[in-house]
């Protein structure tokens, strides 16, 4: 286990390496010619290269292989810099088939690098990652969360602040019961990304099922509604606990029946309750593109 963990590591390691003026032509142009290789351009004095530097070699780690980095020094080896014409630094080329072929200046977000390294690969870096979202977000839909909560996982393994990966765990949490530990999830998001699309529906998620916590039985709600139809608490109530268990049809129905009866209830609370449930539910989802299209109809006829 050891041994084998040993070489994973080493082998995550070759990927970045530092080159000379001497190493050149081995490092990148003979090594370009089996997968990319990047050519990081940086010197000890300068404060956006140490801001770059830790970015590509934690991109190029993550690609698995499919490109490589070397490092030169410029105050140490300047001839290569010199007879490439950089003047200024952090400066990034990338070399494919013994070419110099694309590049960048500056120190760019992370974001920026991996769409850079994706479109160096012809998509190939990333394919990995967004496969394996995919299918835990699939394993979600289908009710399969144990087995998205390991999909999710092994993303997080590789990248523990993949965002969507968080949010899709904390979407196990809530389905399971589990609150608490949807709230912990949550929280390990950074807060510039707290407003991301599937970091608010994962909270419009949570809310929703908090809200379930305290209203009653569904039976008990029903009979409640059926012994006076405009009880709009009840109906309320029984919406929320209906989506509690998954029935989004049946909790979108009650809602659209207090907003069809009377909009200004509650200030408007049976519109802003299915539309917190829109979000929580995904755009996409099929109960979520039918609610809004009878919403629609209900406020704009």
């Amino acid at each position: 286990m050891l041994q084998n963990g040993g070489g994973t590591m080493a082998a995550a390691e070759s990927v970045v390496k530092e080159t000379t003026t001497q190493g050149f032509i081995k490092d990148v142009i003979e090594a370009s010619k089996k997968q990319p290789v990047l050519v990081d351009f940086w010197a000890p004095w300068c404060g956006p290269c140490k801001q770059l530097t830790p970015i590509l070699e934690k991109a190029v780690k993550s690609a698995k292989g499919k490109v490589k980095l070397a490092k030169m020094n410029i105050d140490e080896h300047p001839a290569i810099p010199g007879q490439m014409g950089i003047q200024s630094i952090p400066a990034v080329i990338a070399f494919s088939n013994g070419q110099p072929v694309d590049g960048f200046m500056g120190a760019l977000p992370e974001s920026q690098v991996m769409a850079f390294l994706e479109r160096l690969t012809k998509g190939a870096v990333g394919a990995e990652e967004r496969d394996l979202m995919k299918a835990a977000d699939e394993a979600l839909a289908a009710g399969d969360t144990a087995g998205a909560a390991n999909l999710y996982g092994q993303l997080l393994t590789q990248d523990s602040g993949n965002v969507a990966a968080l949010a899709g765990l904390a979407r196990c949490y809530v389905l399971t019961g589990a609150l608490e530990q949807a709230k912990q999830t949550l929280a390990m998001v950074p807060e510039g990304k707290r407003n991301e699309t599937a970091v608010a529906a994962a909270r419009a998620a949570l809310e929703v099922a908090e809200q379930a916590k305290a209203v009653g039985p569904i039976d008990e709600l029903e009979r409640k509604v059926a012994a006076n139809p405009l009880d709009h608490q009840a109906r309320f109530d029984l919406a929320t606990a209906l989506n509690a268990k998954g029935k989004r049809n049946e909790a979108a129905n009650h809602l659209l029946e207090i907003v069809k009866r009377d909009r200004k209830w509650n200030d408007d609370g049976a519109r802003k309750q299915l539309v917190q449930f829109f979000e929580a539910w995904g755009f996409t989802d099929p109960s979520t593109v039918e609610g809004r299209k009878r919403l629609s109809s209900i406020l704009f006829s």
